[in-house]
């Protein structure tokens, strides 16, 4: 198939951050007696909102999961991604290429805020790539796993989702992204996460940003 438009989650697929959003996670929940690994807390979380597993942490706190508290998390999770943040391998000239591959009709759907994708993104040195073509989770009536941001972004693009190729990298997104109508692929570098993704509805998985080059 040829695709018209190339929809990008962000973290995990375009900038390296969920190990870092985890670490200040796994630090605060420990703060509350919360005690589990980093590698526990990825398992737990990546790919979901904070909000969206408020069940869960107030049952493991015994804490109610308030508006303050997650401001906080928002404000340290940002100071350690500013001083931390690094861009996926590769992502750059995948990006470049998939931009004029695709005449421009390339966008980020992501599950997290604006504020933070934006920062990432500028850190890193790929936000003009996406400019005005960044669409929010948080924003949407509904969030990953629910296809509303996927569908916002090709609703944009004035490209019909069956004709999109979604990049992703979480059972959660590529959820989304197949519930869109989208093609979905999976990046993931240990091939241990293949299987899963694949089972989600993936349909290629690959672990170097060159097979995104698109002839």
């Amino acid at each position: 198939m040829t695709f018209e438009a190339i929809l990008f989650d962000c973290d995990g697929v375009l900038v390296d951050s969920e190990a870092i959003t985890c670490g200040v996670l796994r630090d605060m929940f420990e703060e509350q007696g919360w005690r589990m690994s980093l590698a526990e807390c990825m398992q737990r979380f990546v790919g979901h909102t904070v909000k969206s597993q408020r069940d869960t942490i107030e049952a493991h706190t015994g804490q109610p999961l308030t508006d303050a508290w997650l401001q906080v998390f928002f404000e340290r999770r940002n100071v350690r991604l500013q001083a931390n943040i690094t861009a996926i391998e590769g992502v750059h000239e995948a990006v470049a290429h998939l931009h004029a591959h695709c005449q421009g009709r390339i966008a980020v759907a992501s599950g997290a805020d604006r504020f933070k994708v934006e920062m990432m993104l500028k850190k890193v040195g790929l936000h003009d790539f996406f400019e005005g073509r960044i669409f929010s989770g948080h924003e949407m009536p509904r969030s990953k796993p629910y296809p509303d941001v996927y569908l916002a972004a090709a609703a944009y693009l004035q490209i019909d989702p069956a004709r999109c190729l979604v990049i992703e990298d979480t059972t959660v997104g590529i959820t989304a992204g197949v519930a869109a109508g989208a093609t979905v692929w999976a990046y993931a570098a240990p091939p241990a996460l293949h299987e899963p993704l694949l089972q989600a509805g993936a349909a290629r998985v690959f672990t170097l940003m060159d097979a995104l080059r698109l002839s």
